[in-house]
Parts: C-alpha cells; structure tokens; sequence
C-alpha cells in the first residue's frame, strides 16, 4: 500500500479500480460486476471472463459487455490492462477449507480489511463529520435492510447532537418530514443504503438534493443506485455469503462516522458526561 503524493489518496488494488470506473455510465448489471472486482482486487487480473461472471452472478456476455463499456476491445485487452495497473502477485492462499458459517464470517473479516484500506485516507469521513454536525436538525435516513443501521446511527448520535430526526419508515410522510426538518434549518441528510436498494430511498434522496440538503450516504458500493443522488459516498461492503446480507463493515463505517461527528462537535464530551451523570443518578444501567 502506497500514497500518492500528489492527491494524498492511499493507492491501493481497489482504488486503482475504482478509479477505472469513474467516469462511465455503468448498468445495474455492470455496477454489480465492477463492485465485485474492487472487492477481490487483487484476484481480478487472474479470472477468466467466465471465473469473473460466476464471481459476480451475472452471465458471461455480461461482463464482455462491461469490458467494452468501459472502452476495452472485450475481457482479454481490460485484463491485460488490470495485470498492468494491480500488483502481480495473486493473493495468498487462506488457510484449509472452511464451512459455509466460517466463510461468512471470512468474507466479513474481508470486507472488514477493504474498509481498513479505504479509511487510510482519513479525509472523506472527516468531511462527512464536519458536515453532519452544522446539520441543526440532522435527518438520519435508513429504510427495509438499511433501517437497523439508521437507527444504530441516530441512538448514539442523539447522545451528543441536539436534534436528531430518524427517518427508518418510508410512505407519503417521508417527503413531509424532510420539508419539516428543512424549514427547521437542516442543512445535510446522513443515509444508509443496502441491498437490495429500495426505489423509495432512490427517490428520497433525489427530492432531499432539491430541497438543499447535502446528501452523505453509506452504501454497499460505490457503484450503488444511490450513488447518483449523493455529494458524499462512503463505501462498506456487505457480506453475501449468507441467505440474508451482511453489514458488519456498514455498522463499523457508521460508528467511524460518530467519532468523526464528535470531534466537530464541541461540547459532545460534555453531553455524553452530563448522560452519564444523568443515568446514573436514575440506576439506568445494570453496574
């Protein structure tokens, strides 16, 4: 891993994938395929187009198509570019084989290690923290998959912001209340968005950009539907291993998001001992 000295940005596999992408109207499809690269980074350059497709789920046209998308002849001339601008030295091989439950929990240790990466370069989540605390309300949006997250974010930072406002049920009243935090002087939207990505999250940060809000969001992926509709994305993969996803590194991205809003927050040190004191002096926690 290395820094380029003239962004500051950590290059690593990954962001020299992500940067391939940048730039390219992606399909669905595509976005899952490109998704699936930045997460094996290291392995890419390796697969078959075939190897590549049963990685990502798609079929192998698919990624063919993906290749010229992004103005390759087709697979074979975007991986020799990949064995270019990646490492060559394939990943070592994991220990002995695991069961399904173990590489679950592999697979999360994986994406676990990604976010390590991404956060090497400290600067967009220090952004976010800066952006989130002048947010007086400060709207927390998260619905279906992404509604625990939501509400994880907003419990703990209630502790220190003056105004948070959990939005985690969706309908009619949805755009009501953006207006309302809105005229109560909001100024940014944090938002938590999971697969499978819900039309109503899509259109909800579309209609909170046009009332003014800057847009922070969480996603699976920096190729996720909602990526279009927000200033700032900061990545965590989820884990797909399982019947239903994942989302250890989501959870960990929003508490690195807390310690970010907390050190632009002044008086967040003496909120949270004014709540000490005040649950303790009611016998709130079991000592």
């Amino acid at each position: 891993m290395s820094v380029d000295r003239s962004t500051g940005v950590t290059d690593t596999p990954a962001t020299r994938l992500q940067a391939l992408f940048e730039g390219h109207r992606l399909t669905p499809t595509q976005r899952r395929i490109a998704h699936s690269m930045v997460r094996r980074a290291a392995d890419v350059p390796f697969l078959s187009s075939v190897e590549l497709a049963e990685l990502a789920g798609v079929s192998q046209p698919s990624v063919t198509r993906f290749a010229v998308a992004l103005g390759f002849d087709g697979y074979p001339a975007l991986r020799r570019h990949l064995r270019e601008v990646v490492p060559a030295e394939q990943a070592a091989a994991g220990p002995g084989p695991y069961n399904e439950y173990q590489q679950a929990v592999e697979a999360e240790i994986e994406n676990l290690k990604h976010l390590a990466e991404l956060l090497a370069d400290p600067r967009p989540v220090r952004k976010a923290g800066r952006i989130l605390a002048a947010s007086r309300p400060l709207p927390v949006l998260g619905l279906r998959a992404a509604a625990s997250q939501a509400y994880g974010f907003a419990y703990f930072a209630a502790k220190v912001h003056p105004d948070v406002r959990l939005l985690d049920e969706g309908g009619t009243m949805i755009q009501d209340r953006i207006d309302a935090a809105v005229r109560a002087g909001a100024t940014a939207l944090l938002c938590f968005a999971l697969p499978r990505h819900p039309r109503e999250v899509v259109d909800t940060l579309a209609y909170a950009r046009e009332a003014g809000l800057t847009v922070v969001t969480v996603a699976d992926s920096a190729f996720a539907p909602v990526a279009r509709h927000s200033d700032l994305l900061l990545p965590a993969a989820v884990g797909t291993g399982l019947a239903f996803d994942t989302a250890c590194a989501p959870m960990l991205l929003g508490r690195v998001l807390l310690e970010a809003l907390c050190d632009d927050l002044p008086d967040a040190q003496a909120r949270l001992e004014q709540f000490d004191a005040n649950a303790a002096a009611r016998g709130l926690f079991v000592e």
